[in-house]
């Protein structure tokens, strides 16, 4: 059967851009049931590709193929609300033109990301936008969904509803983004934009490292053949990228060893009385906090300074104050790194704010370390002066040389750490991209003397390299970090505890990174009933019979069982993904595609469940065997 035409595609494609050719004789096509992510550095190309395929902008040489009747839809990075004064004006534009008789669909898609229809367009926040973005795009039923960095400024819980919503869309899928976890999830096939190449690779997203290490490699072995300036840039970047290769299981570990040490003091007990002595002389005490609260009065609570995305449950007091935090307990000391994790809304900033010294608690107390010096990255990058060159900005009085970690190094060289060409030294801030910019905000911040670092959301707007340098300038930072991210692979990767803010005044810190957070939060949950919040025990009316001293014969049977369960799962959606993999499978079988997708989504909560499973019973076994169950 012959393999249907693509629904939209690219075809011998060039752009150019003030002089400088963006990408040149591209290939790229996608079809219904097709999903892609498009993959490069910030400043690649990436988004005018998009913007070509969605037929927003013209080619230099090339053709665009559109399918006859097919309804595309494009999310930008930037939405433009101008002429729609309301919400849901804004997204009655995105439904087939003259179809009134579908603007329920508004409505039911406004509530599904608990967006008020009656709200002006000019006073939505960044992850109002957003979603209200997402919403125009939805709206249509589009044949072909074309999503730039979709995730940016969306909370955790609005992320993981729109990957439900993408994993049972069957139509057309093309994203950007730098969230891997998001990726990894929904990208069957990546497309790789590098150096003005496009590169295709069948394979999903989680082999897209692999691919890449092997391109670089590839490259620096016949990079002797080309002249001296290009083999030293390919080489540059293949050994950055295969330095962060080989370093990462030895960082693995030492995060775990982080996280266990981290779990103790968490939960309570001797350990965190003894560590109160100990932080009285050395300064390994950073941030203490005593059953802190803070509340708002309605007039005086501000929605800007928090994110109003999907409404949190927020509790109020008999006098109708808004509850933001409410008997909270942390210990914070040097060298943890801690994750804030929440919806918009729900007061992560207000803790944050708390625990830093800058916002007074209604109740309780914080103490601060001695001799704490702060470095805070704003995301919004207000501290860039959008004249100053990267010069300037780097060497604020003036000279080439810039003082890190107490050595003096050449400014180009330290732009070099932080990927920029050092012919860009004389350019202005305001002539970067927005990836381009936060790269410096970084290299600013890092260049200065600091034991406590504090990032509100710094994924936003950068490329995936420049994810692998920020993860990697952190995992060699010897002081103490706060995060406030959506990223679930970044925590995963950085934090070695999670502090949630629920909304309603709940607040509860999780050892681990946001993977252990979703197992312990929801690892006690009754079928039919929400996970309990794990809380201080009350103390026993009695004295408890001896705990076992080993699992029982039934948990220790499954436990043993899981491994062989978990690899067998594994390979059924290896086998599921091959068959999906190729494209002519739902013009030959549509039937058959339908049905193949059902399973392995039903194979993938499988597989999921078993890994919780495994981790539950394991971790018990561990306690048991160390006389603490």
């Amino acid at each position: 059967m012959a393999v249907l035409p693509p629904l939209v595609a690219l075809q011998g494609a060039s752009i150019t851009f003030g002089g400088r050719p963006l990408f040149s004789g591209v290939d790229i096509s996608l079809g219904r049931g097709e999903r892609l992510c498009l993959i490069g550095r910030n400043g690649s190309g990436k988004s005018t590709m998009l913007k070509a395929l969605a037929g927003l902008i013209g080619l230099d040489a090339g053709e665009r193929f559109l399918q006859p009747g097919t309804r595309v839809g494009y999310l930008p990075q930037e939405p433009d609300f101008s002429g729609f004064p309301t919400v849901h004006d804004y997204v009655a534009a995105g439904l087939v033109a003259d179809d009134h008789s579908e603007t329920h669909r508004v409505d039911a898609v406004l509530d599904r990301l608990s967006l008020p229809g009656g709200r002006a367009t000019a006073n939505l926040s960044g992850g109002e936008g957003r979603r209200a973005a997402l919403a125009r795009t939805l709206v249509g039923d589009p044949d072909v969904l074309l999503l730039d960095e979709p995730t940016n400024h969306l909370d955790l819980p609005t992320i993981e509803w729109l990957e439900n919503e993408l994993v049972a869309y069957r139509g057309g899928l093309l994203l950007i983004s730098h969230d891997r976890a998001f990726l990894t999830r929904l990208a069957r096939r990546t497309v790789w934009l590098d150096r003005g190449t496009l590169r295709d690779s069948n394979k999903s997203f989680a082999d897209f490292e692999n691919w890449q290490t092997e391109v670089f490699a590839s490259e620096e072995q016949a990079a002797h053949k080309l002249d001296r300036k290009l083999a030293a840039e390919t080489q540059w970047m293949a050994e950055g990228i295969s330095a962060r290769r080989t370093r990462n299981m030895g960082r693995v570990r030492a995060l775990q060893q982080l996280r266990r040490d981290r779990a103790e003091r968490v939960r309570g007990g001797a350990q965190v009385r003894m560590a109160v002595s100990e932080s009285d002389s050395g300064g390994r005490l950073v941030i203490e906090a005593k059953h802190i609260t803070k509340s708002f009065e309605p007039k005086s609570f501000e929605p800007k300074s928090f994110e109003t995305a999907a409404d949190p449950e927020t509790g109020s007091t008999t006098d109708g104050r808004r509850i933001i935090v409410s008997d909270f307990s942390t210990r914070i000391l040097r060298g943890d790194r801690v994750g804030l994790i929440g919806p918009n809304g729900a007061g992560k900033t207000t803790l944050l704010r708390m625990l830093t010294g800058d916002l007074a608690p209604d109740g309780g107390q914080v103490r601060l370390g001695v001799n704490l010096q702060m470095i805070y990255y704003d995301q919004k990058r207000e501290q860039l002066d959008p004249e100053a060159t990267i010069r300037q900005v780097l060497c604020p009085y003036g000279g080439d040389s810039v003082s890190v970690g107490g050595q003096t190094r050449h400014v180009a060289s330290y732009m070099r750490d932080f990927l920029f060409d050092s012919r860009m030294i004389d350019q202005p801030t305001k002539a970067m991209s927005g990836g381009e910019r936060n790269r410096l905000l970084l290299a600013r911040l890092f260049a200065r003397p600091s034991n406590l670092i504090i990032l509100d959301e710094p994924t936003n707007d950068l490329d995936m390299d420049t994810l692998d340098l920020l993860e990697e300038v952190l995992d060699d930072y010897q002081g103490t970090l706060l995060l406030v991210s959506h990223d679930r692979d970044f925590l995963d990767r950085l934090v070695t505890s999670v502090i949630a803010v629920e909304g309603g005044g709940e607040v509860t810190e999780y050892p681990g990174g946001y993977s252990d957070y979703q197992v312990q939060r929801r690892g006690a949950a009754v079928p039919g009933e929400a996970a309990p919040r794990p809380r201080a025990a009350p103390a026993p009316a009695a004295a408890p019979a001896r705990a076992p001293r080993k699992l029982s014969y039934k948990d220790q049977r499954e436990l043993e069982a899981l491994p062989g369960q978990m690899d067998k799962l594994a390979a059924e959606i290896r086998h599921l993904e091959g068959e999906l993999a190729d494209p002519a499978l739902f013009s030959r079988d549509a039937t058959r595609f339908h049905r193949t997708t059902e399973t392995l989504q039903q194979r993938q909560v499988e597989l999921a469940g078993a890994e919780e499973r495994w981790l539950t019973l394991e971790t018990l076994r561990e306690s048991l065997e160390a006389g603490t169950p």
